[in-house]
């Protein structure tokens, strides 16, 4: 199993394909598990890279307390350690705002963005409700419950749930927690006008909630391309994985200079 140490703490991570590179970052509480369907259809074309955040899955605790500008560091790091100079990063949900910040933090180390079903900043009531109360749950007595709420509703068949709950039940309550929390304070959305790379927008039509999202994504980032994916809902990289890499190899196709 590889593992990479980074500042006293042990990320997993996993590397499948040749060719350009693509960093997948996952939310809160669900692993690099989550983009299976990324590894096994984009590596044949493409070096896909998934890791699992600090405190999630088969990363080990740490015991700094679980930041966007940590994740992004970690994320530098392992490019560091497979000698890659610049990559794809993409993110989905909370993932997505990673991704941001690691834009706005690194545009040197990056080729391009791919935010699925992400924001910049938490802003409705509704979103807020659901990552408090994740927040809340995100302790020993309640942390099942709310893996098999979170691995159900990513889930397409029962085959993706048992895998995607398996990994999720490793993961350090405390970490999760933290990765919640920060989530529910960020906001890049004044500092979105920075970001100079291009960065592909994919939602799905009945994702309505996160419809103000993208709007907001597409309007303030200067080089951004958005794509609704017709009848599809939040669950994107699980639910509707070929639709998804078809949209990620046409972008990178189109702004990738080799």
């Amino acid at each position: 199993m590889p593992m990479l140490d980074v500042e006293g703490s042990s990320l997993y991570y996993h590397v499948k394909g040749e060719g350009t590179p693509i960093v997948f970052i996952h939310p809160p509480l669900l692993t690099s598990t989550n983009f299976v369907n990324q590894v096994e259809q984009l590596s044949k074309k493409y070096k896909v890279i998934t890791f699992d955040i600090r405190g999630h899955g088969r990363s080990v605790y740490s015991k700094q307390a679980i930041t966007y500008p940590l994740i992004v560091n970690d994320i530098v790091n392992l490019l560091d350690y497979l000698e890659i100079e610049k990559a794809f990063i993409s993110g989905y949900s909370t993932g997505g705002s990673i991704l941001l910040e690691f834009l706005l933090s690194y545009p040197s180390r990056s080729l391009g963005g791919i935010v699925i079903s992400g924001m910049s900043e938490v802003k409705d009531f509704y979103l807020k409700q659901r990552i408090s109360i994740a927040a809340k749950l995100a302790n020993k007595k309640a942390i099942s419950v709310l893996t098999l709420a979170i691995s159900w509703g990513n889930s397409k068949t029962r085959q993706v749930f048992r895998e995607l709950y398996k990994d999720a039940t490793y993961g350090d309550v405390r970490n999760i927690q933290q990765y919640f929390r920060y989530s529910l304070h960020y906001n890049c959305t004044n500092r979105l006008q920075d970001i100079d790379s291009p960065v592909l927008l994919v939602f799905g039509t009945k994702d309505k909630a996160f419809y103000q999202y993208a709007h907001i994504l597409n309007e303030k980032l200067p080089h951004s391309v958005l794509a609704f994916l017709e009848n599809e809902e939040h669950q994107i990289p699980t639910k509707s994985a070929v639709k998804l890499n078809e949209k990620i190899d046409e972008f990178i196709q189109n702004h990738y200079e080799k």
